[in-house]
């Protein structure tokens, strides 16, 4: 008899076989998933009785059987009132990515017949998508989003993709039709009439309660993150005024983008320097990964429009199901203004954001600890999928672990100058912003012009950078929460921890992809934590 969690697994691979492809699992790449009418309801049904499965499976090692629970019922709820059949960029992420995935260096040897088949299947996929949708009022945002996917879609299916190694000119047929596929379904979307993108209060709670297993909802997050601003907001003054009395915050932040390397050639060679500088910061906080590879590139000229627009991202984790040796970690390449790309990539961006945040000790280390992880579902949840991690409820420890990752290294005498810890004060503070964000479009406490105006006028982001936040915001209830809610879990934890500081860093990213309060379980039991 099929396990439960193997039932689990072939039900998600079913629906979502692009998450397959992500996560290492063979016998799906040639797929897109279920769409169209009826769609949603017949996925419930379905989930329902795995409901019932897993809820009577007392043999599941527990942790794997809390997120399942947690990810069905969200699951159910979302379906119930809001399904991803509905949102018009969920598609064209599918679409897009079911292509792809499969280009990307993790999924070697290139499958040619399976990209095929995928690039055949895009027309009837939009078409039962755009089914799907009818006339239903649609968030504008998500509209936006879909429309901008396709665009660049488009050219990459006529022009970029014949750039990539495995290009067959068996392809250009189907690349064609799929790019007059994703045009048709851009224009389609004018006209639909647009709805409040918020889930409501009852689902934010559902997300924050069995997703990442919160003991508080979303008024406590609200009022915490609030405090937190307004009080890291005075830090920064008050650490400005230690480096320089005469300059705001913001001017010092700006000027870090002055020190930067010369060339192209230049940030490829500072980044994995500041890498390998990580690492060696690293000893006796952690133990870092240096036994899976990470392999710095710039980014691929077939990727070159797509990485723009769509969810590509410098770093995904690996394949848990068929990791390899290693991982690709993509590095931008400059467009028509070099002065523009070597300030966007300057020394302490690259330190932060790239070398420590996403590489050496951050999602890199994470995610090949993740690897020997004993719960099976520790070793597949921090899944980088189309939209975001293939468990939600796994987020809080790993981008909790990310970002909390950055400031430790301040630990480490002479890694970060002033400043960067100055930069470092303002990532943590829009990390609280986006909690404020995150809560109050969802509860309906905001609008969408509320809080565009609240991240450009007090939290800081860059204009370009303010419709995409709250999209995603909108999009993803529950997602932007966990990185600040996950920092401050794992600061709690510490404060409590009974033995050493790397001993605590090593125990916290031994059972992989998890809630951050499942570590917290297994470290009291343990006896690890004070009272």
């Amino acid at each position: 008899m099929t396990d439960t969690l193997d039932a689990y697994l072939a039900h998600r691979f079913d629906w979502r076989p692009v998450d397959a492809t992500f996560m290492g699992a063979e016998g799906h790449d040639d797929r897109l998933p279920r769409t169209g009418p009826g769609a949603a309801e017949a996925e419930l049904a379905e989930i329902e009785a795995l409901l019932a499965r897993v809820e009577g499976d007392s043999a599941m090692m527990a942790s794997d059987r809390q997120m399942l629970l947690a990810e069905l019922r969200v699951e159910q709820s979302a379906l119930k009132t809001r399904p991803r059949h509905g949102n018009p960029a969920w598609h064209t992420g599918e679409a897009g990515f079911g292509v792809i995935s499969l280009l990307l260096p993790q999924s070697k040897p290139w499958k040619g017949a399976a990209i095929a088949a995928r690039l055949a299947a895009i027309p009837a996929f939009l078409k039962d998508g755009r089914a799907a949708i009818g006339t239903a009022p649609t968030p504008e945002g998500w509209v936006r989003r879909a429309q901008a996917e396709c665009a660049a879609l488009a050219t990459f299916l006529r022009a970029d993709i014949q750039l990539h190694e495995a290009w067959d000119a068996v392809w250009s047929a189907p690349a064609e039709a799929a790019a007059r596929a994703f045009e048709d379904y851009a224009a389609s979307l004018d006209g639909l009439p647009y709805a409040d993108p918020s889930c409501g209060t009852a689902h934010l709670e559902l997300v924050m309660r069995e997703q990442h297993r919160l003991e508080f909802g979303p008024a406590e997050a609200a009022a915490r993150a609030r405090d937190a601003f307004d009080r890291m907001g005075a830090e920064l003054e008050e650490m400005a005024r230690a480096i320089d009395p005469s300059t705001p915050w913001q001017e010092q932040i700006a000027a870090l983008s002055a020190t930067h390397a010369a060339d192209e050639a230049g940030v490829m060679a500072e980044v994995t320097a500041l890498d390998a500088q990580g690492l060696e910061a690293a000893q006796g906080l952690v133990t870092p990964a240096t036994g899976y590879a990470l392999d710095y590139r710039f980014f691929p000229d077939w990727a070159r429009t797509v990485s723009k627009t769509l969810y590509f991202l410098f770093y995904r984790s690996p394949p848990a199901m068929n990791p390899g040796q290693g991982s690709t970690y993509w590095v931008s390449r400059p467009g028509d203004d070099m002065a523009a790309y070597l300030a966007a990539n300057s020394t302490a961006m690259l330190k932060t954001v790239h070398a420590v945040h996403h590489g050496s000790v951050g999602h890199h280390t994470q995610n090949a600890r993740a690897r020997q992880a004993p719960s099976r579902l520790g070793r597949l949840a921090g899944t980088d999928c189309v939209m975001g991690l293939a468990f939600l409820g796994s987020g809080t420890l790993i981008e909790g672990w990310a970002c909390y990752v950055e400031d430790l290294l301040m630990e480490a005498p002479g890694f970060y100058s002033p400043a960067e810890c100055l930069l470092l004060k303002s990532f943590e503070r829009r990390n609280a912003a986006s909690v404020l964000v995150d809560v109050n479009i969802h509860t309906g406490a905001w609008s969408l012009e509320e809080a565009a105006r609240f991240y450009a006028e007090e939290a800081g982001f860059a204009p370009a950078r303010v419709a995409g936040e709250v999209t995603r915001n909108a999009m993803f209830p529950g997602s932007r929460l966990m990185y600040w809610i996950g920092v401050e879990g794992i600061r709690d934890l510490r404060r409590r921890w009974t033995g050493t500081t790397q001993g605590f860093h090593d125990t916290l990213l031994s059972l992989g992809h998890v809630p951050l309060t499942t570590v917290a379980e297994h470290m009291g039991r343990q006896g690890m934590l004070a009272a």
